[in-house]
């Protein structure tokens, strides 16, 4: 047989047992902490790491907190609260927006945005994009599209200095919301759990010191398409399995193939597992209904944003090696390797 999306068909119920047990013995033994605390926003990976701690460490030993701002889909507190409900776990709402408008979030969001246009004001809304990385070669250059009151939209290119302003301003949301979410781990003395999947990870879609953060990241080495063949399993509620992946961070609605990744997840999915196991950019296009040079722009996309986001990745850098505390971390680590 040859290359196809069965490469990343998983054992669900062998792959739930061995995931159940690396977290409970993460969260018990290894950083002895009684819980876990996540940011539940009604979306496949959260719900799927809720799901898997409430199974692992008891329902009553999960805390989830909800937090809207200004900006957030209802849907997605509506769909949070309704996860919390079926897996039966502790809950609470934490509406940020006081706390961004205290920090100047949207402040400095609009003098970004008005430095490009100017006449964006009360009533519009706005969502930043990536050209399809399919219809051709393309430039890495993100497009800010802005929708006015009376429903007219318009789009316009980043300058980069516009771009970075644009995007620090944001960043105050998830950041906010990882404080949040170590102020309840640090109240119950329960461990915060980080959410990324493999796609996230991989490719650096995180904020450093905002979602990035966790004590935790359960499901960081599955594939999308392995999270909501889990999610499934474990019974997340179907309105949540059939739900398009949102950033939910700007105030337009905006997919995560617009802002990031710029190809659907599954076919995003297979292109990453075929670059990692050095597939050929035929084979993978025959699985993938792309064409070979379609590939090839993923397979270049994959290794730029894995280049452009490793800064993320890395822990605060030593100028020299203390090993009494770093060989300890490390050891620490990969300690739930050995339980598998």
């Amino acid at each position: 047989m040859g290359f196809s999306a069965e490469v990343l068909r998983i054992d669900v119920d062998e792959t739930i047992a061995s995931l159940v047990a690396s977290i409970r013995g993460s969260v018990l033994e290894t950083l002895h902490r009684k819980g876990a605390v996540l940011g539940l926003s009604g979306g496949i990976d959260s719900s799927l790491c809720a799901a898997l701690c409430a199974r692992a460490l008891g329902s009553e030993n999960v805390f989830a907190v909800f937090m809207p701002e200004r900006d957030s889909s209802p849907e997605s507190l509506e769909l949070g609260r309704l996860v919390a409900s079926t897996l039966g776990i502790q809950s609470k709402i934490e509406d940020i927006t006081p706390i961004l408008e205290g920090a100047g979030c949207y402040t400095r969001q609009l003098e970004a945005i008005r430095s490009v246009i100017p006449e964006y004001g009360e009533g519009w809304k706005d969502k930043v994009v990536l050209p399809s990385i399919i219809a051709g070669e393309r430039l890495n250059v993100p497009r800010l599209t802005v929708q006015s009151p009376d429903g007219r939209t318009r789009s316009v290119r980043l300058r980069a200095d516009t771009y970075l302003h644009l995007i620090a301003a944001t960043n105050f949301k998830q950041r906010t919301r990882k404080m949040i979410e170590y102020y309840h781990a640090d109240r119950l003395n329960f461990a915060v759990c980080g959410t990324p999947n493999r796609l996230e990870y991989d490719q650096g879609f995180f904020v450093k010191n905002g979602d990035g953060s966790a004590d935790f990241k359960p499901i960081a080495h599955l594939y999308k398409t392995q999270v909501y063949a889990l999610a499934r399993a474990m019974g997340v509620p179907e309105e949540i399995c059939r739900r398009t992946p949102t950033t939910d961070t700007f105030s337009m609605q905006q997919t995560q193939e617009e802002f990031f990744f710029a190809l659907p997840y599954d076919k995003m999915d297979l292109c990453l597992y075929a670059h990692n196991k050095k597939v050929s950019a035929a084979e993978a296009g025959s699985a993938t209904g792309l064409t070979p040079e379609q590939v090839e722009r993923v397979y270049r996309d994959i290794e730029a944003k894995r280049q452009a986001t490793l800064p993320l990745q890395l822990p605060p850098l030593l100028m020299e090696r203390i090993s009494e505390i770093t060989d300890k971390v490390h050891e620490a680590q990969y300690a739930g390797f050995n339980r598998k």
